[in-house]
């Protein structure tokens, strides 16, 4: 048995899952030309992945340790695989969100089995690295899935974002038909707890759909409301029958462990605080300041060049400093990073580089050691437990960041577009120009502000106005047939004249521009103002981790 190469095909595979959660959401625009259709519509291809990888996780991981963790693998290996190939062969929106539905039920298959695979493969002496190793390459799947998307949607096609999956697959599947043990391979005798996988999938399938649809369906409507109830009597008699069962779904004896509990609610918080970011600017760049995907994907690389250095470092120091001060700190890190994002210049977009730089540092210290916690005092079935769990939660934070950040961003949007309405008519109505061309420069100006674009030019044409104005003098001074002198004379007249008034027109119309853009760009920094107290008091999750010993 080669236990660095079933490592290996173990950590290829997680990175896949972990990669595909975030890789479309960059490409999303070259997705909605490409194939025509609705923005909102094609957010169910991103929706379905995310809905079922958190749902199936916990569920699919149990049947594995029952029924063969390596077979099962092999199995979503072929599904991600197939999977991928239709996501990227799809002519139209209803095979996407098939082909990802597989993907996500593949990506459920995937994760559990491959951490628990992986962990359980190495020796007591090179556990901890494994774990390490494993962690980060989730944290560093999740940072890398905008960057890989932009570049790739950039430079080859939008398809191809799925069709990479493709040789990665074939590779891992070959290492594991020559690495893995198929006969005799180790399962657990256990009974499936029915009534548990049933009551986990309905929790979580509420619960993320609640946070995924929230602002679309309104957070108080009746169908959010119903939603919300649901998961929560789902989750307590969940609970209830989890401490009844004798093969339980979940053990609960995970949560007795001080150390799991400290890294379930850093596991959900470094996410949520992480895609916070990392999913919002890519799309401040692309649609505020018209960047194309590659260099959109290039101006937040830092975060992942961060995560890539210090991920292995932290793993590695973890037992010297203790996980109260590294889990600490690097909250404390991207607390600073949000503290730059709501102060920097938004006309300056190179000044993002430090809090990039900053962000990716704090999780990545958190990312590295952070699964090493999570599993360290598990064997068996707990271990499978542990690593569903904090996948889930993982997969939860990020539902969670969407949901809270583009509510936010959209409610921020729609304040700053009306603060530009009413700032775009103080300025109309100052220009020193006929009443008649304010009226159209205002509602031009509206119009573009709520439709989201900058740009406010008149839609009548100097040229036009000219030939019309000149035209109109002639015929009330009787001057039709007058001289081409004559003639040419009125037109130069009205030249200059309809002249100065467009260039008062063009210079308001700039100044709107300018002014809307400011106003659409704060809206992004208001959100790391707003989260930014939200980061620091999450440092304090370093706490739940036990004092290192002396």
């Amino acid at each position: 048995m080669n236990k660095p190469m079933i490592v290996f095909a173990m950590s290829i595979g997680i990175f896949l899952c972990m990669l595909d959660t975030t890789i479309m959401n960059i490409a999303l625009p070259a997705m909605q030309s490409g194939l025509d259709i609705p923005l909102n519509s094609l957010s169910w291809a991103l929706n379905v992945y995310t809905i079922l990888f958190a749902t199936l996780t916990i569920p699919i991981g149990k049947l594995a340790d029952i029924y063969g963790r390596n077979k099962i693998y092999l199995i979503g290996l072929i599904g991600f695989f197939v999977g991928s190939a239709i996501c990227g062969l799809s002519p139209n929106l209803t095979i996407l969100i098939i082909g990802r539905s597989i993907q996500s039920v593949s990506a459920a298959i995937l994760f559990p089995s491959g951490m628990t695979i992986g962990i359980s493969t190495s020796t007591k002496e090179t556990r901890t690295k494994t774990i390490a190793a494993l962690g980060i390459t989730q944290g560093l799947a999740s940072v890398l899935g905008p960057v890989i998307g932009g570049i790739v949607t950039q430079y080859f096609n939008w398809r191809w974002i799925f069709f990479i999956n493709l040789p990665l697959v074939i590779i891992t599947f070959i290492l594991c038909v020559n690495f893995l043990q198929f006969k005799n391979e180790t399962k657990i005798s256990e009974s499936i707890d029915w009534i548990g996988s049933g009551l986990s999938m309905i929790m979580l399938f509420t619960l993320v759909l609640r946070l995924i649809q929230g602002n679309g369906w309104k957070w108080n409507s009746p169908a959010i409301i119903s939603l919300f109830a649901i998961s929560i009597t789902s989750l307590i008699l969940f609970i209830f029958t989890e401490r009844k069962s004798t093969s339980p779904m979940v053990d609960l004896k995970l949560f007795s462990n001080k150390q799991f509990n400290g890294a379930a609610v850093a596991i959900l918080l470094s996410n949520l605080f992480l895609v916070g970011v990392n999913v919002i600017l890519p799309t401040f760049f692309t649609k505020v300041e018209n960047k194309t995907e590659f260099v959109a994907a290039l101006l937040i690389t830092p975060i992942s060049l961060m995560v890539f250095i210090f991920s292995p470092i932290a793993a590695l120091l973890i037992d010297r400093f203790g996980a109260r001060i590294i889990i600490s700190l690097g909250f404390i890190s991207m607390a600073a990073s949000y503290f730059l994002l709501f102060n920097i210049d938004p006309n300056n977009i190179y000044e993002l580089v430090p809090a990039c730089l900053l962000l990716g540092f704090g999780y990545g210290i958190i990312a590295g050691p952070i699964m090493v916690l999570a599993a360290s005092d598990f064997e068996g079935s707990l271990l499978t437990a542990s690593q569903s769990v904090t996948g889930v939660l993982g997969r939860i934070g990020i539902t969670l960041a969407v949901a809270i950040f583009v509510s936010t961003l959209t409610s921020n949007i729609t304040f700053e577009k009306a603060k530009s309405v009413a700032q775009a008519e103080t300025i109309t109505q100052k220009m020193n120009v006929p009443s008649k061309y304010q009226k159209d420069t205002f509602a031009s100006a509206k119009k573009s502000i709520n439709s989201g674009g900058g740009k406010s030019d008149s839609h009548i044409s100097e040229k036009n106005v000219i030939a019309k104005e000149s035209r109109l003098i002639l015929e009330e001074n009787n001057l039709l047939n007058a001289p081409t002198v004559v003639q040419a004379a009125v037109v130069t007249r009205v030249t200059r004249k309809v002249s100065g008034i467009f260039s008062i027109i063009n210079g308001a119309s700039k100044k709107i521009v300018t002014t809307t853009k400011t106003n659409i760009k704060s809206a992004y920094t208001d959100l790391y103002r707003n989260a930014f107290w939200f980061v620091l008091i999450a440092g304090f999750s370093g706490l739940l981790f036990e004092k290192r010993k002396a």
